[in-house]
This record gives structure tokens, sequence and C-alpha cells, in this order.
């Protein structure tokens, strides 16, 4: 259970969630999981704030870091180019800001349906990302070291966000995957903090 501190436990098994000690999501079958006892959710923040709730359980997912990585170092190596190229970074800084995005927005649904559909569209930016790579190396804008860059971190995540898919929708086909929403309970705290009646 989540603590007063905002700590719990949780176990994952291929870099997917299988138990969260809140009990919003469990597994059946703890054999091959991996144990994180006393795990924060949060992010330290610019400021060095670390802010954690469900919500943010995303910022824990190795893809989203990795995503991170990538909108930072697409960012990095478009950012000099000429006034010319303006247009061109700008869409290749979004499609990589795009990526970490969808991932997080997936996350936070809680629906695994939407989880799986978000991380498609990911995909996609991504995709999006590379052929702009390509294009980029083969009209000269980008050099071969920062094309080897970008590519090697954009292959990587790649297959993690395939893993990711595969494992979420064979939760999802096993019915092993708890949609959950806390409507009444959050009504309830809305309803008495503002004096209405349900």
């Amino acid at each position: 259970m989540v603590n007063a501190s905002g700590w719990y436990e949780e176990w994952w098994r291929d870099g997917v969630l299988e138990y969260r000690g809140d009990g919003l999501v469990e597994s059946r079958d703890r054999e091959g999981l991996e144990w994180l006892s006393d795990v924060g959710l949060g992010y330290l923040g610019v400021m060095g704030t670390e802010r954690r709730n469900r919500n943010r359980g995303y910022q824990r997912l190795r893809v989203w870091q990795d995503a991170i990585k990538l909108y930072a170092e697409t960012c990095r190596l478009v950012a000099e180019w000429p006034f010319e190229m303006k247009r061109i970074a700008s869409q290749a800084m979004a499609s990589a800001d795009s990526v970490h995005r969808n991932i997080a927005e997936g996350y936070c649904c809680r629906s695994i349906r939407e989880y799986i559909h978000y991380l498609y569209i990911a995909l996609g930016s991504l995709g999006e990302s590379v052929a702009g790579y390509h294009a980029y190396l083969t009209a000269n804008q980008l050099s071969k070291e920062a094309f080897e860059t970008l590519d090697q971190l954009a292959f990587k995540l790649e297959n993690g966000l395939l893993r990711l898919v595969e494992a979420l929708e064979r939760k999802q086909d096993a019915g092993g995957w708890i949609d959950m929403l806390i409507v009444r309970e959050s009504n309830a705290v809305y309803l008495g903090m503002t004096g209405n009646s349900p």
C-alpha cells in the first residue's frame, strides 16, 4: 500500500508493471518478477524537488526515459541549423517530442486498450523521426556521426516500445490487466470539499 510518504511496493516483468502495492495492478503469478521494494513514483524536477504520485509512474519506464534522451539529443543536433532549416529542425524536434508525450499519455489513461493505442502512436512518431534522420543524412544536413547517435537511440527505443506493446497485448489477451478508474472516490472527495452532496 502507499504510505504517507507516497512509497509502495511494486513487481516488474520484462519492463511491464505486474503488481503494485496499492492494488491497482496485480499479477496472480509472481514467478520471474523483479521485486522493487519501497519504490517512489516521481521525478526529480528541475528545481531538485521530487514529486511522486500514481499518475507520474510513466517516469520510471525505461522507454519513456529513452524517449526523453532521444528528444534531447535531437534538439542538441538540430538546434544550430541555419535559419532556412528552422522549419525542418522544428519538425524534427516535434516528432521526437511526440514519442515521450504519447508514452506518458497512454500510461495516464489507465486503460490497457488506450495505453496500447498511445504506444502505437509513439511508434509512429518514432518512425517519422527515423525517416527524417535518414533524409537529413542523405541531404548532408546531418553528419554520419550525428546520424549514428540518433539512429542508435531510436533503434533501442523502437525495440523497447515493441517489447512493451507485445507484453501488454499478451496481458490484455490473458485478461491480466485491471482497468480501474477511481471515479466514485474522487467525486466523493470533490463533493465533500465543495460542500455539495451526491
